[in-house]
């Protein structure tokens, strides 16, 4: 006797009932991009429906977003001074810090202000630290420095979640130390845990400004064939004292998020980035796909590898989508 698996998909209540994964309005956090300025609310071409946002524009949309249900945000500054060491990241009067004073004196509780920590929107040389000029990257130890300062400016302004995003090797364990220093016990951090050197950043970096003046990020960012490396990037990061684990981008390594899924126990996000954004629109702009359906199918994917928490540019988008379906 055969098994008849269709006997639990003959209607739309017994197939809901039966539905393994599940993509909720919770699950998202949506990124803002701030810049210096009032009235700024500037498109970006490669990713349409993202903006480049003054603080004023940026406490308008966190209105919209919360109407939406959406409570979680992950803040990026982009500042129009740039140095070599991203002085402005450093600075209690900063782009992100007074962004984050501005967005938490207005919200307070009702929002969760993740920030992304790392130098390369701040830059003048578009990396994420200070520069090893003798081997034309990025000086480790001497970056995880300014990252200590840079997590405690984030730390002070009021970020309720920090997500160091640079790759750093031990990055985690000095943020960890310099938060529990000065007394920020109790703030989590959400580590970019396992990041690839990826082609699908692209957009983002026309709307962060921060593609890098000379060579490339694979000197920190990891290889895209490594399977095993990644793993062990986010238990290493883990064990040093990250709160909630993080594979980037989501789509082309769902492998990756299944392997650390089995492995870990933590919280595991994903970052649907920019590339992966600005395709389906493309799509949808061609009218080749069915937008709405293929971006549901996407996202469940994510959940169904084991993600826990979707950071995309979609989220808007997906809230309407699920409050329209259970309306």
């Amino acid at each position: 006797m055969f098994k008849r698996f269709r006997r639990v998909r003959i209607n739309p209540i017994i197939r809901g009932l039966v539905e393994e994964s599940r993509v909720e309005i919770k699950d998202f956090i949506y990124p803002l991009f701030v810049k210096e300025g009032r009235g700024v609310k500037k498109e970006i071409t490669s990713m349409p429906g993202v903006f480049q946002m003054s603080i004023d524009e940026i406490i308008k949309e966190c209105e919209e977003l919360l109407k939406l249900g959406l409570n979680k945000i992950l803040l990026f500054g982009i500042p129009d001074v740039k140095d070599s060491i991203g002085s402005d990241a450093l600075s209690e009067e900063g782009i992100i810090a007074r962004a984050i004073r501005e967005i938490k004196r207005i919200y307070g509780a009702d929002l969760l202000v993740v920030t992304d920590l790392c130098f390369c929107e701040y830059t003048d040389h578009g990396h994420c630290g200070i520069l090893d000029l003798q081997h034309n990257s990025v000086d480790n130890d001497a970056t995880l420095e300014i990252i200590q300062k840079q997590s405690l400016i984030h730390a002070h302004a009021g970020s309720d979640l920090i997500a160091p995003s640079g790759m750093m090797d031990g990055m985690i364990e000095a943020i960890r130390d310099a938060l529990d220093e000065n007394g920020f016990v109790n703030l989590p951090i959400m580590s970019y845990s396992t990041k690839f050197a990826s082609a699908y950043y692209g957009p983002f970096r026309d709307v962060a400004e921060s593609s890098p003046s000379f060579g490339d990020r694979r000197s920190y960012q990891m290889n895209p064939s490594n399977r095993r490396e990644a793993l062990a990037e986010s238990l290493e990061d883990e064990v040093q004292g990250a709160d909630i684990l993080m594979v980037k981008p989501a789509l082309a390594y769902l492998d990756v998020v299944r392997d650390i899924r089995e492995a870990s126990l933590l919280p595991l996000c994903v970052y649907n980035v920019s590339g992966e954004y600005s395709m389906l629109k493309a799509a949808q702009k061609a009218g080749v796909i069915d937008y709405e359906r293929v971006l549901m199918e996407t996202l469940t994917s994510f959940k169904r590898a084991g993600a826990d928490i979707i950071i995309s540019y979609h989220a808007k988008e997906a809230a309407r989508l699920l409050a329209k379906s259970k309306g």
